[in-house]
């Protein structure tokens, strides 16, 4: 269970008034939340449209916005993401809102991380709802494909490999080389974010390690 659950233990349900940030992002009270089991378009991802491109990132956020904007969402947490976003399954009177919006045709069932939303999909592209109106590229695919199309960061010392990020939440995390988000971590020194030499060298920072 990740650090943050843990502090928050005597609250791993809450609720607030929900501000969409796109389409499976919110925030929720003061907390931003990540929708688990769901995968919406980025922000910046088009669909097809027969010759013609459509923003269905943007709609699928405007979507979300038109429904939930300043209602009160109550969550249950899950875990954190490497963003230190809260992942968590949340509702609105009582319907479970990833199921909403999967149904809808507005995101896809997360399959690397959960079945539950698999035939809410299957029913929305079979009526060719939302984005399954369109010819798309799943966000997943989308995320990776631009994540290889940046080019590899280079720090200043070639023997100094270790990428310490600052996530949004202020947690200080290291990402070794071979790590599952290492090619998509950059290096931001403005925030905090620094290269280091070792593991070793980045806990004895205050640093830890990706989980």
């Amino acid at each position: 269970m990740s650090w943050i659950i843990i502090a928050l233990a005597a609250q791993a349900s809450f609720a607030g008034s929900a501000t969409v940030v796109d389409g499976d992002t919110l925030h929720v009270g003061t907390e931003r939340v990540r929708l688990f089991g769901i995968d919406a378009p980025e922000l910046s991802q088009s669909c097809d449209a027969g010759t013609s491109k459509t923003a269905c990132g943007q709609l699928a956020a405007r979507w979300l916005r038109a429904r939930v904007q300043g209602r009160t969402v109550q969550c249950s947490a899950v875990d954190t993401d490497r963003y230190g976003r809260i992942v968590a399954r949340c509702s609105i009177n009582g319907a479970d809102l990833g199921q909403i919006i999967v149904d809808a045709g507005w995101a896809t069932a997360y399959r690397k991380y959960s079945l539950q939303y698999v035939d809410a999909e299957q029913r929305a592209r079979t009526a060719r709802r939302g984005i399954w109106a369109f010819g798309f590229e799943r966000p997943e695919a989308y995320r990776r494909a631009k994540s290889a199309s940046v080019a590899p960061q280079v720090p200043p010392d070639p023997t100094c490999l270790v990428k310490g990020n600052v996530s949004s939440k202020g947690a200080r995390i290291y990402h070794l080389p071979g790590s599952r988000d290492y090619p998509a971590v950059r290096i931001d020194p403005n925030r905090g974010e620094r290269w280091f030499c070792s593991a070793s060298g980045a806990t004895a920072a205050g640093w830890r390690s990706a989980r």
